[in-house]
C-alpha cells in the first residue's frame, strides 16, 4: 500500500511562487518573440483578432492566436469578450504600450528581451565555468545582445542623457557648448557619442571599446547621422593607455564590466585634462547583497552570472559584477586611482547612479 507524500503550506505557498517565476520566463521569452516579429507594434495600432494580427504582421494565424491567449493569460493584453476567444479582438492597453512597442522610449524593454536571447549561447560555457572555474568570453554572445543592449541604452541618451543628466551637471554641460574633447570609453554601438555631437556640434568625440562588431555598428550609425565628421570609433583597450588627453571621458555601465577596473579607472585619470571631468554611470546597487532584493535585485544579479562577472573572469579579471561597482566601491576605487572629488549627481534613478568625478 503506497500513500500520497504530504507537503505542508509553506511548501505549497513555495510552489505558487516557482510557478509564478516559470510561467513569467516563458512570458519574457514570447514577449521577445513579439518584439522580433513587431507584434506589439502591430497591436499598438489598434485591437485585433488573430487573423487580423497575422495579416498585419506577415504572420501565421494559428501562432498568433496561441500567442495572443499567452500574452493574455499573462496579463499582457487584454480582450474584448470572455465568450469567444478565437474571434473577439485583442488590445495592448494604453499604459503597456510604452513599455513593448514604444521603441527608444523611456521605459521600453523590447531591448532587454533581445538581450536574453543574446544570452542562450552563454549558458553551456557557464555551466562548464560554475564547475571548473574562468568565465565566458564577449565572443560566445550572439548579435542579439548587443543589439539588445544599445536599444534598451538608448532609451537613457534618447531622453535622460541631454535632459536630465547634462543639466545636473553644469560645468560638464557648458564645457560641450564651448567646445572640447570628449572619450566615451565602452561606447558600444555609439548611441550617446551621437545624441551629444548633435547638440553639441562644436565639440569632437571619439569612441572607445573592445568588440568590433559594436565599433562598426557605432561608425554606421556616426555616418547615417551625418556627424561622422565630429565622431570617431576606434577599436582599443582603455585600460592600456589613451594616446590623447580629453576635457571630458564617459563610461555608462562600463565599469563594473572591466577586466581591470583599477587600471581602467587610472587610464582615465591620465587621460584627462586638468579641470575636466569624468562622467560615470554605474549601477544603482548598494555593497550590501542583502539589500539587492526583490525583482530589481535578481534582475541585477542575474545578469552578473549570465554577463557582467563572468566576462570579466574570463580574462582573469577581478570579476566585480553588475552590482561590484556600487557606491562604496566607486568611491574606494576612484580615490586608488587618483581622483579627488566624487559628487553623486543628486538623481533619482532605480537602475544607476551618475557620478561626476574630477581629478
Amino acid at each position: 500500500m503506497t500513500t500520497t507524500p504530504t507537503v505542508d503550506a509553506e511548501a505549497e505557498a513555495f510552489v505558487g511562487k516557482v510557478l509564478t517565476d516559470s510561467s513569467a520566463w516563458l512570458a519574457t521569452t514570447l514577449a521577445m518573440i513579439g518584439d522580433r516579429l513587431g507584434l506589439w507594434t502591430h497591436l499598438a495600432e489598434g485591437p485585433a483578432n488573430s487573423a487580423e494580427l497575422a495579416a498585419r504582421a506577415g504572420v501565421d494565424e494559428r501562432y498568433a492566436r496561441e500567442w495572443l491567449h499567452a500574452m493574455t493569460a499573462h496579463g499582457y493584453l487584454t480582450h474584448d469578450t470572455d465568450t469567444d476567444t478565437d474571434t473577439g479582438r485583442f488590445r495592448l492597453p494604453e499604459a503597456h504600450r510604452p513599455v513593448l512597442a514604444d521603441e527608444g522610449g523611456p521605459v521600453f524593454f523590447g531591448g532587454v528581451h533581445q538581450e536574453m536571447l543574446g544570452l542562450v549561447p552563454a549558458i553551456e560555457p557557464l555551466v562548464a565555468a560554475f564547475r571548473d572555474g574562468g568565465g565566458v568570453p564577449q565572443s560566445t554572445y550572439s548579435a542579439h545582445f548587443w543589439d539588445g543592449l544599445a536599444r534598451f541604452t538608448a532609451g537613457w541618451f534618447n531622453n535622460l542623457l541631454l535632459q536630465e543628466w547634462l543639466p545636473a551637471m553644469p560645468e560638464v554641460e557648458a564645457a560641450l557648448e564651448r567646445g572640447c574633447t570628449v572619450a566615451d570609453i565602452g561606447c558600444g554601438q555609439g548611441r550617446a557619442l551621437v545624441k551629444l555631437a548633435q547638440r553639441f556640434p562644436g565639440s569632437r568625440y571619439v569612441g572607445y571599446d573592445l568588440h568590433q562588431p559594436s565599433i562598426d555598428a557605432a561608425r554606421a550609425h556616426a555616418a547615417a547621422n551625418r556627424v561622422a565628421d565630429r565622431v570617431r570609433f576606434e577599436l582599443h583597450d582603455a585600460t592600456a593607455g589613451l594616446a590623447e588627453q580629453y576635457d571630458v571621458i564617459t563610461t555608462f555601465d562600463v565599469v563594473h564590466d572591466a577586466i581591470d577596473p583599477l587600471g581602467l579607472l587610472r587610464a582615465i585619470h591620465a587621460a584627462l585634462r586638468p579641470g575636466g571631468r569624468y562622467v560615470c554611470l554605474d549601477i544603482n546597487a548598494s555593497h550590501r547583497h542583502t539589500d539587492n532584493t526583490g525583482p530589481l535585485g535578481t534582475f541585477l544579479y542575474g545578469f552578473s552570472v549570465l554577463y557582467c562577472m563572468t566576462v570579466s573572469l574570463a580574462d582573469h579579471g577581478a570579476g566585480l559584477g553588475t552590482c561590484g561597482f556600487n557606491e562604496q566601491a566607486a568611491r574606494q576605487y576612484c580615490a586608488e586611482a587618483g581622483f579627488c572629488t566624487v559628487r553623486r549627481v543628486p538623481l533619482e534613478n532605480p537602475f544607476n547612479i551618475l557620478y561626476e568625478i574630477s581629478r
